[in-house]
């Protein structure tokens, strides 16, 4: 069978050589894909084709993908959490530095220098006192949101000396084995803003996030704290950021989100959205998406999805693979199960997973499966998408 592969931005070489060309079509010029391959393309008004069976995004927000459309159609949404986070732990690294040393102004002040070499010299002894700064052990880094790249600056912070605070409700217990056991838990946002000279914050953006630094919390800051944000522009209040700068209460916002508003302020280095721009990150993204839309097209497994539960399991030689996605509703496994048997055939292996309002199931049957049973499958209600792998 030839899997075809629509590929909407241009994917690592690397990644996309994970794809054998002797199974896998894939290019912008695609016709009935089988599967979508993306970076940031906008998806929403794009017409996904009635083939499609998975989409992948190279990289680990999917904002620009109607994940609930494909939800309601079966269509399991792969990212790449984690493929990045070096890039964008060292990014944040970096804006650390940046605010503590004044380095943003005091480039700015160098450059624009006049006269020879010793004019330049004067000025700079005179100019250099307004640019002092502070060094980053013993003071105090908070890091919302724990997960791959929460992480990794939590545990980089540390190494450079720093105390850290880490808050996360929803902390899984993969990263907690990651964690170092010397980050300190804050209780609540609002302990974790009090005791900060400095706030990172990495969580995906959604109706609980939206302007989750907001003016109430940053009047809880200490007044020469620094705010750094590599994860997305609206889960800060730019107005009340920008206010906080003007008051005094707060020292720096270190930012990969340029606006009209923040580009000039002095107070704010605002950088292009640099945080997985290097070489190896958009590698590792292409290499891990790829892997896991092949593994799906073509043993059913999930890996990394977002709107679909993780539903690994091992192929049972000599059967035949069924994948099944659907809503999640009692008696689901049980009608599949009936259609099953009433053609005589055993299960060999089932696994049956749910997240929210949908479900997955993977069915390793004994002998082989026709479209006939299929269809009987498909006709179940809240039945989703069914095919066999």
């Amino acid at each position: 069978m030839i899997y075809r592969i629509l590929t909407l931005n241009d994917i690592s070489p690397r990644g996309l050589a994970r794809l054998p060309r002797e199974r896998y079509e894939v290019g912008a010029a695609v016709t009935r894909p089988d599967a979508i391959l993306v970076r940031s393309a906008d998806l929403h008004g794009f017409e996904v084709a009635p083939g499609v069976r998975a989409i992948g995004r190279a990289g680990a927000g999917v904002n620009n993908i109607p994940v609930a459309d494909m939800s309601r159609r079966g269509i399991p949404v792969f990212n790449t959490p984690g493929a990045n986070a070096n890039a964008v732990k060292e990014l944040v690294l970096a804006g650390l530095l940046l605010a503590a040393r004044n380095i943003g102004p005091a480039w700015l002040f160098a450059r624009q220098l006049a006269g020879d070499d010793e004019a330049i010299e004067a000025a700079v002894e005179e100019g250099k006192k307004n640019f002092v700064g502070f060094e980053l052990p013993g003071r105090t880094l908070a890091v919302v949101g724990l997960g791959a790249i929460g992480v990794e600056v939590a545990n980089s912070a540390l190494a450079l000396g720093m105390r850290v605070l880490g808050y996360d409700p929803q902390l899984t217990v993969q990263r907690a084995w990651q964690l170092s056991s010397s980050v300190e838990q804050a209780l609540s946002l609002e302990d974790l803003f009090t005791r900060a000279d400095a706030i990172t914050v990495h969580v995906p953006l959604n109706e609980h996030t939206q302007a989750l630094v907001n003016g109430a919390r940053l009047a809880l800051a200490k007044p020469d704290a620094t705010l750094l944000n590599f994860a997305r522009a609206a889960i800060v209040d730019t107005p009340a950021v920008l206010a906080a700068l003007d008051a005094g209460r707060l020292h720096a916002y270190v930012c990969d989100f340029p606006s009209r508003a923040l580009k000039d302020h002095p107070r704010v280095v605002a950088l292009p959205h640099l945080g997985a721009s290097t070489g190896e990150a958009e590698e590792n993204c292409a290499v891990m998406v790829a892997d896991q839309v092949r593994d799906f097209l073509e043993n059913g497994n999930i890996r990394n999805s977002v709107n679909y539960p993780e539903a690994v399991l091992p192929r049972v030689p000599n059967t035949t693979r069924l994948s099944v996605a659907n809503r999640n509703v009692p008696n689901m496994v049980g009608q599949i199960s009936t259609c099953l048997a009433g053609r005589g055939i055993n299960i060999a292996d089932l696994l049956n997973k749910s997240r929210g309002e949908f479900a997955y199931t993977l069915i390793d049957a004994d002998g082989a499966v026709g479209e006939d049973l299929l269809a009987s499958i498909r006709a179940i209600g809240g039945v989703l998408s069914a095919r066999i792998v």
